[in-house]
């Protein structure tokens, strides 16, 4: 696990300085960063991971580059999560050609023909990546995020501050006339489905986050079902939810919710730090949490407290004795 946990760590390295200096526009243009930036990293963690040469490592990435790709319009459909497994079949790919003696040009990044100029405008990556290596690590700087809940990013500060106001007011569906969600410019950009009818499609969509978060209490990947998304009450209340983009900086990000209930009152809730990112990260009772979402929706038998207490466990043990973990009886609905 020691050696995933280095690799894991040089591929963040890498996807994560390429992505501050060309994801903000490149996702603009309508890239899905994850699959067309992920790629990169992906294979640089392949890479460390099987101890290639510096030359092989180069030669992966041009082999990746090769294989880059993901659109955001496929957002919604069983596509969105194929370029999402597609970055990571083709980094394995990538690497183990390149451990074969298969080539790429040096200048695949920054070529006049390479990636940068294909894929972002031109930016200077040297500066990018120069220190790379060395502390402070973006890891340490930028921490991790741990998604709460199983759907867009572009939701989840919405969804933390509705859920805060219904634990503490006891607001429900019924209750709510309409509700404004407001954010800073391209806050939204990946919300491309106002009218949900299939749970992919919900997945991506403000306006089912909120009904189903005030419908239920909560939003966990059974909220994803077709049937979740097409009920009559959910379906009924989702023009009643608009979306707006603030004038203004893109940064830092915040999200304002208010409700506006029936009865002539009014809820208002803003949130700028992200419940499971760095600053605000899950507790282990919320990772269990989710990880028992996970188990169940997979049909896996498998308790959950027990699994979560050996992966955070700090022993080192190998990647198959944990998965290994996950193949007891699986459900009997199965």
């Amino acid at each position: 696990m020691q050696d995933l946990a280095a690799a894991y760590v040089a591929g963040f390295e890498v996807a994560g300085r390429i992505a501050e200096a060309i994801g903000d526009e490149h996702y603009a243009k309508g890239w899905h960063a994850t699959a067309s930036i992920g790629l990169l990293g992906a294979t640089v963690a392949c890479a460390n991971l099987l101890r290639l040469s510096a030359e092989q490592a180069r030669d992966a990435i041009g082999l990746a580059v090769a294989q880059a790709a993901g659109t955001r319009e496929n957002f919604g459909t069983d596509a969105k999560s194929f370029q999402a497994g597609h970055a990571n079949r083709a980094a394995l790919q990538a690497v183990l050609l390149a451990r074969e003696g298969f080539s790429s040009t040096p200048a695949v990044l920054e070529g006049p023909r390479g990636y940068l100029a294909l894929y972002g405008a031109g930016e200077d990556l040297a500066a990018a990546l120069a220190g790379i290596g060395e502390a402070p690590r973006l890891l340490v700087r930028a921490g991790l995020e741990v998604k709460k809940y199983p759907m867009c990013y572009a939701t989840h500060r919405a969804l933390d501050g509705l859920l805060d106001l219904k634990a503490e007011t006891g607001v429900a569906l019924a209750d709510v006339a309409r509700v404004e969600v407001e954010g800073n410019a391209r806050s939204f950009a990946p919300l491309l489905h106002d009218r949900p009818q299939t749970g992919l499609e919900a997945k991506f969509s403000m306006q089912y986050a909120i009904a189903a978060a005030l419908a239920d209490g909560r939003v966990a990947l059974p909220s994803f079902e077709d049937q979740a998304v097409q009920r009559g009450a959910i379906q009924d209340f989702l023009p009643h939810v608009t979306k707006h983009e603030a004038a203004g900086p893109a940064q830092p990000r915040y999200t304002a919710v208010t409700l506006h209930l029936h009865d002539g009152s009014r809820l208002h809730r803003r949130v700028e730090a992200l419940r499971g990112g760095a600053s605000l990260p899950l507790s282990e009772t919320e990772l269990v949490a989710k990880l028992a979402d996970c188990l169940a929706h997979a049909g896996l038998a498998v308790d959950a407290p027990s699994l979560a207490a050996t992966i955070l466990d700090p022993v080192d043990r190998r990647l198959s004795d944990l998965l290994a973990l996950l193949h007891p009886v699986r459900a009997a609905a199965e």
